[in-house]
């Protein structure tokens, strides 16, 4: 609920070195920084960062527990999620689209057959917050739909003082959004996914 070239260069992840222990081995340690698809298992930490995001601002979330379940089951791949030293931090939740706007329904269904990629929540953990991370976040999780087939555009809806950041993310506003949360009124948002095709054969997708 809530063109890249404008977007800062992001360097790449780095994983911390493995530390050595008094007798010369090697033991493990979590990547310090990492991007991946989040699961089932994610949906609690998933929440909790939601709730304290959403909550304070607008008294409700975008998506419930159960709702979060549903998505992660449904998509997974529709996901992103980002961990430092196996902590999520922050994440984006997505779902496929059918039509050319967002309606009601759109708040509750995955339609497996479409070329819209639903952007329903982005939050971030409110101890990493004005560092940055939802833009470098949104950046990464465009470039992961570029390597699905399925995904054409992304689609959002967001309140009016969030639709800078989401341009500055390039994003175009489409006008008013037909869906309405109690007496909140959105904005949707836009964004294609070119290029899908060529990134796949080059990025090892």
């Amino acid at each position: 609920m809530s063109a890249l070239s404008a977007l800062p260069f992001l360097k790449p992840v780095h994983l911390r070195s493995p530390r050595s222990s008094p007798g010369g081995q090697r033991r493990h340690t979590l990547p310090a920084s990492e991007f991946r698809c989040l699961s089932p298992e994610d949906a609690v930490s998933v929440f909790e960062i939601e709730r304290e995001a959403f909550i304070s601002v607008s008294g409700d979330c975008p998506l419930h527990l159960d709702e979060i379940r549903h998505f992660l089951n449904l998509c997974p791949e529709l996901s992103l999620g980002w961990f430092e030293e196996g902590r999520l931090v922050a994440f984006i939740i997505g779902s496929l689209w059918d039509q050319e706007r967002l309606s009601q329904a759109a708040l509750t269904l995955h339609k497996a057959q479409g070329s819209a990629v639903h952007i329903h929540v982005l939050a971030v953990h409110r101890t990493v917050r004005q560092q940055g991370k939802g833009s470098i976040l949104m950046w990464r999780y465009l470039q992961h739909l570029r390597c699905l087939p399925c995904a054409r555009r992304a689609l959002l809806m967001c309140e009016p003082f969030l639709v800078p950041f989401y341009q500055k993310c390039g994003f175009e506003a489409l006008g008013p959004c037909e869906v309405t949360v109690g007496d909140m009124a959105f904005v949707e948002m836009q964004h294609p996914v070119r290029g899908h095709a060529f990134m796949r054969r080059n990025s090892g997708c």
